[in-house]
Parts: C-alpha cells; sequence; structure tokens
C-alpha cells in the first residue's frame, strides 16, 4: 500500500510489520459499507482494490455468498 492515499483510521499493521487495509471483528474490510456492500473511500481505494473490478464474476461469487438476493443486485 506504499504509494496509496487512503485514510489513516482503515490502515492496520500486519503481523510482519507490512500496513494492510483494517479488518473489523466480521473479517471484511473497515472501509466496507455493510449495508451497501460499496466501498466508502472508493475514490482513494488502494491498488490492490482497483485491481480486483466491482461486477467480476468473483465479485459477484462473494456478494451472491453473504448477501440476500435482493441486496446482491445493488
Amino acid at each position: 500500500m506504499g504509494e496509496d492515499d487512503i485514510p489513516a483510521k482503515y490502515i492496520a499493521r500486519d503481523p510482519w510489520g507490512g500496513w494492510v487495509m483494517l479488518r473489523l471483528d466480521d473479517g471484511w474490510c473497515a472501509a466496507l459499507d455493510r449495508d451497501t456492500m460499496r466501498c466508502t473511500i472508493y475514490a482513494r481505494r488502494p491498488g490492490i482494490c482497483r485491481d480486483y473490478p466491482m461486477g467480476d464474476s468473483d465479485c459477484i461469487e462473494v456478494r451472491a455468498l453473504h448477501l440476500s438476493p435482493d441486496q446482491s443486485r445493488k
């Protein structure tokens, strides 16, 4: 995350001393809005998140596992 411009409240140190996105007790990224399943810092999201396109097959599979059918279409 070296060159990313992420708000400090969403960053944590991993066990090896690197910087990672903070995850909350539910295991999801702290920047994720749990009601909409959308990133709250989308314009400032890290590069790794930019490489994971919203709506691709992996994204759709994960959303289907964790959301009701009604929510997964948002």
